[in-house]
């Protein structure tokens, strides 16, 4: 690899911050990263958490990149009707060695025109959603479509992570990376997917995921409207 491999995390106000700090725990680990935090107006974003970050750039100022990273969260709601934003997922992905996505991150590349043919994760109540967009849902925690790779709801983004790092620096040195963030998960519950949760647990997070659904459908419908248009 090049000295300088410069990865740029492309965010926006209602972003999941563990879709993208997740995966920016490992890959600033990679020899000579460069991680960029950007979004479309820059300075400070609030994720839907309520956690703020600052020093953001304009993506609008960013070069070219190696890796494109782009998480999910509610935000996409909004930032799927962001044309700005759309427009620079795909000038950056145009010479990007790797496009990548989190979690509902996959729908923005699907908004972008980055996901047609192709197959793709997202999280596990939204992902029947990228068929809007022309790509394949994939219930793989982590798919490798080309050079796209995107991981599925939230936690899924260290392991997309993983991924990257074996591919670009070896396998032997993404195990260093995952001992040295002792990487090494052992939840409480098996209950990390909707056909291990059990129908009480599933049946009450898809009843939260239900309020939402209206206005992201919207939203998802309307940007590939867009996209058909633009083609």
């Amino acid at each position: 690899m090049s000295d300088r491999f410069r990865i740029v995390f492309a965010v926006y106000p209602g972003v999941t911050q563990l879709d993208f700090t997740g995966p920016h725990e490992v890959l600033c680990r990679l020899p000579g990263a460069q991680c960029i935090v950007a979004s479309t107006l820059g300075g400070n974003i609030t994720t839907d958490g309520g956690l703020g970050f600052g020093g953001i750039l304009r993506i609008e100022e960013v070069g070219d990149c190696a890796l494109l990273c782009v998480p999910g969260g509610p935000g996409t709601v909004e930032a799927m009707g962001d044309a700005v934003f759309l427009r620079q997922l795909r000038r950056l992905a145009g010479s990007a060695r790797y496009v990548t996505s989190v979690c509902t991150g996959s729908l923005l590349l699907g908004a972008a025109g980055l996901l047609q043919g192709r197959r793709a994760a997202c999280h596990w109540a939204w992902r029947d959603a990228l068929k809007e967009f022309g790509a394949q849902p994939d219930p793989a925690r982590v798919v490798r479509d080309g050079n796209v790779v995107t991981g599925g709801g939230v936690t899924a983004g260290i392991d997309m992570a993983l991924t990257v790092v074996a591919e670009v620096a070896g396998e032997d040195y993404a195990r260093q990376v995952q001992l040295a963030i002792e990487y090494a998960p052992q939840p409480p519950f098996d209950a990390g997917r909707p056909e291990r949760a059990g129908a009480a647990v599933l049946a009450a997070v898809s009843a939260r995921f239900d309020r939402l659904r209206p206005a992201r459908e919207a939203a998802i419908r309307a940007a590939a409207t867009r996209l058909r248009e633009l083609q």
